[in-house]
């Protein structure tokens, strides 16, 4: 392969000096960002391009969507929270009675309890097979197939993503920080600059001389 040939397949432009006085701001922003601490909208709109900072603003309104659609959770989940919540308040009877060693009222606590939880996995069933959809609103995945996790008791039962309970798993996977927001869109424009502008490596550097030092 002629030099020349080697040289033009294989191109490396030096980054601008205001490539990487941008690059080197954008650093430091992000840093800050990784540190919790905030970061004004205003900086960032003098080191993120025009579209980078439309792009950070459209994810953010994207994310607001997303916890003005939780606030009005569709009816047929409302049912079965609402039979959930009544298993729940069950459950924490029958433990109350338990503690104070009155196990006979508490047996009957324990299985109310449990039927309201078949109720709710009734439901459970019935709403998922209506619309599988729903299950973004969930906190773990769900199987009703035999051998699985899932049974008719108030720990296994899933809980919705915007529910407060300690058995709830975690929270919804599409939902993230503001500052998470600004420092996705601050790390691809770190990631753009040195993909399009980045150096040659000393390795490539030592490659490209020896390379260049052989006979055609």
């Amino acid at each position: 392969m002629p030099k020349e040939r080697f040289i033009q397949t294989n191109p490396r432009r030096e980054m601008t000096a205001e490539e990487s006085k941008r690059l080197n701001k954008l650093e430091t922003i992000a840093g800050t960002l990784k540190r919790g601490e905030n970061v004004q909208n205003r900086q960032l709109q003098t080191w993120l391009s025009e579209d980078e900072y439309a792009q950070l603003e459209y994810e953010w309104k994207e994310q607001l969507e997303l916890r003005s659609e939780l606030k009005d959770k569709p009816s047929d989940l409302k049912r079965y929270e609402e039979k959930l919540k009544q298993a729940t308040f069950n459950y924490n009877r029958a433990e109350g009675y338990s503690s104070k060693g009155n196990h006979s009222t508490a047996k009957k606590f324990y299985n109310k309890s449990e039927s309201l939880c078949e109720d709710a996995l009734e439901i459970l069933q019935e709403i998922l097979h209506s619309d599988s959809s729903l299950r973004v609103w969930f906190d773990r995945d769900i199987s009703f197939e035999i051998g699985g996790n899932l049974s008719a008791d108030i720990a296994s039962l899933p809980r919705l993503v915007t529910s407060r309970s300690h058995e709830k798993l975690s929270d919804d996977s599409r939902l993230t920080s503001k500052q998470s927001v600004k420092l996705a869109v601050v790390e691809r424009a770190m990631h753009i600059i040195g993909r399009d502008a980045a150096p040659a490596s000393k390795d490539e550097v030592s490659n490209l001389d020896k390379f260049l030092n052989t006979g055609d």
